[in-house]
């Protein structure tokens, strides 16, 4: 299956945020937008069970001058174990204009025994934009005694800052090898939460050094242009979304804002 979500924010006349231009093909499908603490709040669902081998999505969001919008999802991502040697494949890249602001705060992503996944993602924040961008990855499931063991996970990310290459970062995750060492060092079914935060003026690191906790392990610092880097890991999924939310107020605080809701219509 290949499908994509294209859109854009704009801002109108009175300062608020709609979307200028929209398409979407399954298994991608946007939700009705709404309005909270002046952010236009999109909900990217995806109907289907989840992704399997060979699946294609592509995803595009541009913000423009003024525009606030939040992209989030309802529920929890799943690629399912492949049943050949293709990978389900994500491409994404998100675009922020000098003067318009984005937030990318997905739910959590699922990886089950055997699955096979790559995703693709870039960032590209002009000078006077701000991004808040998330990730956040389960061991499998849990429940079910698939900790840690999908195939293969592979994650691309470029963070641009203008004209600037601000981040690189590249790793492959699987059980056949070292790299998932670190992901068991401190919990055995942690739960993992990057963060890239993108022209927010002001660094609250006193408050993000005070998360790490006998559930939560965290580390932040700056990139050399642009913003800084939050990486977490987590005991487990409540310690994880209690986290997450406290990262977003954290940020938002910072700036004199109210946070947007995450409500789901």
């Amino acid at each position: 299956m290949k499908g994509h979500l294209h859109l854009t924010a704009s801002v109108d006349a009175a300062g608020r945020t709609y979307i200028s231009a929209q398409s979407f093909r399954a298994p991608l499908h946007m939700s009705k937008p709404h309005t909270e603490e002046g952010a236009l709040i999109v909900n990217i669902v995806n109907p289907t069970a989840g992704l399997f081998d060979g699946d294609e999505v592509e995803m595009h969001a541009r913000v423009e001058p003024g525009a606030r919008l939040v992209l989030t999802s309802p529920s929890a991502s799943r690629v399912y174990r492949a049943r050949s040697d293709k990978a389900a494949r994500v491409c994404q890249e998100i675009e922020v204009a000098a003067g318009g602001c984005a937030e990318f705060i997905p739910e959590l992503f699922i990886p089950q025994a055997g699955a096979r996944y790559h995703q693709q993602t870039a960032l590209r924040v002009a000078p006077g934009g701000q991004l808040l961008y998330c990730e956040w990855l389960a061991p499998g499931r849990v429940a079910r005694g698939e900790t840690f063991q999908y195939e293969e996970l592979l994650w691309d990310t470029d963070v641009w800052c203008g004209d600037t290459l601000a981040v690189r970062e590249r790793y492959r995750l699987t059980p056949r090898d070292a790299s998932l060492t670190s992901l068991r060092a401190a919990f055995p079914a942690g739960h993992y939460l990057g963060f890239f935060v993108i022209g927010w003026p002001q660094w609250p690191g006193e408050a993000l050094d005070a998360l790490t906790s006998s559930t939560v392990y965290a580390g932040h610092g700056p990139l050399a242009v642009g913003g800084g880097i939050v990486k977490v890991l987590c005991a487990d999924n409540l310690s994880a979304r209690k986290v997450l939310l406290r990262i977003r107020e954290i940020f938002y605080t910072a700036q004199g804002r109210g946070v947007p809701g995450l409500r789901r219509f």
